[in-house]
């Protein structure tokens, strides 16, 4: 097995079509003479041929890891270790990259190095939570790639009932339509958490997502226990001399067609002269005119965050997305990053002692109900987490002004004071 490419004709349909194939770099790796992981990827095609062939997976876990951890390894043990004894243990070291995804080509040629002397040189950019997915250690040299990744500044990130590793979008890096320092945002929130990350000690995973916008590239509103979404509490900067250009350029149809009626909640209406007029009381910073007519629109300048906790993919009750929790939070200051940190111990804390065994952050707050989730982390009831509530056919609306005036009447008293 260990001389001889094994014969795949399961995976070599995988190569077909017009779409690049995890297969090519496999062989790629296989068939890469002289270096010490060619035999295992050799041996490992073999075992993923096997699979195919029987419909059925091989891999069991097991324990391993590194000193002073006890999360970051995903153990993989061969049941077919008799047919396959080169690729008998397949560890994964889940290792937690920069806020904001930025490498330079040194750093990622130094990464590929190390898992070439210590793995099988497959490595995965990036995992669903983020991490950098270094595949393919037996258990002797795991420690040594650690090591020498620890070197470089990486530390391992999240697995088993624990935080897990956190990601933020390029965000204030790169992008202008980023609404607060996302990067900061990360490192505060996780670095007041780690040990719950490297110990795992909860009921199950939580993950935290930070996005600079509505357009959320890391996916965290409906992929994350505790997710923070740019926003902005004013209204949108329109440049209507841009916005003309736009109109001239494309065509009043074009614009009405793409632009004004696409507008979700009818916030933005097109004038004879070719002005903008936008509803701002109506708009719910859905990003959608701003990334379409990107010269002429963009957040306002009171800019902050919206925070929502209970996202997640199918486990017990099905997907859900995350419920707000706090519709607007500056995030300027190191107090008010801070403020957030502190928020999301406090969210965890209260997972930690409430949550059933296997049980999302979501799943627990759809058990134990919304209200009594925000008083248990001292959140209180804001009737902006409702955005529209008179279009909801789920919420009783008897007496809201009444209860909306009361409300009110209890934050200028609390400001008062």
């Amino acid at each position: 097995m260990a001389n001889k490419m094994p014969d795949t004709p399961l995976l070599d349909q995988l190569e077909d079509g017009p779409w690049p194939s995890f297969i090519t770099g496999l062989k790629r790796l296989a068939n890469d003479e002289g270096k010490q992981y060619a035999p295992v990827m050799k041996s490992l095609l073999g075992q993923l041929e096997h699979s195919y062939e029987t419909r059925k997976g091989y891999w069991k876990g097991g324990t391993v890891g590194v000193l002073g951890y006890g999360a970051g390894i995903i153990p993989r043990f061969s049941e077919v270790a008799d047919k396959f004894p080169e690729s008998r243990e397949f560890h994964t070291l889940r290792v937690m990259p920069p806020a904001g995804m930025h490498y330079n080509t040194k750093l990622l040629r130094d990464m590929c190095d190390v898992w070439e002397r210590h793995g099988s040189g497959l490595i995965a950019f990036h995992g669903q939570s983020g991490d950098i997915m270094f595949q393919g250690a037996d258990t002797d040299h795991v420690q040594s790639a650690f090591n020498e990744l620890n070197e470089m500044g990486f530390d391992l990130g999240g697995a088993g009932a624990g935080v897990r590793t956190s990601m933020s979008c390029v965000g204030a890096a790169r992008c202008e339509q980023s609404c607060y320092d996302e990067s900061k945002a990360m490192q505060s929130v996780i670095n007041n958490v780690l040990d719950d990350m490297h110990r795992p000690s909860l009921p199950y995973k939580f993950k935290a997502k930070f996005s600079g916008c509505a357009n959320d590239c890391v996916n965290a509103s409906h992929r994350s226990d505790f997710a923070v979404l740019g926003t902005w509490a004013d209204d949108m900067k329109v440049n209507q001399e841009k916005f003309k250009q736009y109109v001239a350029e494309r065509g009043r149809k074009e614009i009405i067609d793409q632009v004004i009626n696409l507008c979700p909640t009818r916030a933005l209406s097109l004038n004879d002269d070719d002005t903008l007029d936008v509803d701002n009381q109506s708009c719910v910073r859905c990003m959608h005119c701003i990334n379409v007519l990107t010269k002429a629109l963009s957040p306002g300048d009171v800019k902050g965050c919206t925070i929502l906790v209970g996202g997640k993919r199918t486990l017990k009750i099905g997907d859900l997305m995350g419920s707000v929790v706090v519709p607007f939070m500056r995030l300027e200051t190191d107090e008010d990053y801070e403020k957030l940190s502190q928020l999301a111990a406090d969210v965890l804390d209260f997972f930690a002692e409430n949550a059933l065994e296997h049980e999302r952050t979501g799943e627990m707050i759809e058990r134990i109900g919304l209200v009594n989730f925000l008083e248990g982390v001292g959140l209180d009831v804001d009737p902006n987490m409702v955005k529209h509530p008179r279009t909801s056919s789920y919420v009783r609306m008897d007496d809201w002004d009444a209860e909306v005036e009361k409300w009110n009447k209890r934050k200028q008293s609390a400001a008062a004071e």
